[in-house]
């Protein structure tokens, strides 16, 4: 069944944008979207948001294909000065928005030393980006992340 989402399609790779689309259920993929993430931070001078982006574009992308039975598109934008914001989004077919972590749900996890192997994407990308949100888009929603690149920027 074909669901609008090829696996590894480049749909845009120009400027200071990387539109990725992963195919239903194809995990493995993530591991290339993070490899594509890496290259195109390196190109575009904010290598030392990395970390940081592979890990949180990981858990949303991750969330998308197990949690939406569809595949997804990754897009990832670098906006310049003055602003120098980072903006990833992965948009999916299903429209139910994220549960979003509790108030001090991060706070908790920590101090608590838990090792729960799921249910903690949401809580990282709040601990690590500036800021980050869920939006309705068309028949499925997009969530998304940003992180501050002027300090990082070469």
């Amino acid at each position: 069944m074909r669901t609008g989402f090829d696996r590894g399609k480049h749909t845009d790779i120009t400027g200071h944008r990387l539109r990725y689309a992963v195919g239903r259920a194809d995990l493995p993929a993530v591991s290339e979207t993070r490899g594509l993430l890496r290259d195109h931070l390196r190109r575009w001078g904010v290598p030392a948001l990395s970390d940081t982006v592979e890990l949180l574009a990981t858990e949303l992308l991750t969330n998308a294909l197990q949690h939406t039975g569809g595949g997804a598109v990754l897009t990832a934008i670098l906006t310049p000065a003055p602003g120098h914001r980072l903006r990833v989004e992965v948009r999916d077919s299903v429209a139910r928005r994220p549960r979003t972590p509790a108030p001090g749900a991060v706070e908790r996890a920590v101090a608590s030393g838990e090792h729960g192997t799921s249910g903690r994407g949401l809580i990282l990308v709040e601990a690590l980006a500036d800021s980050w949100g869920a939006q309705a888009q068309g028949s499925g929603k997009v969530v998304w992340f940003e992180l501050d690149a002027r300090a990082t920027a070469a």
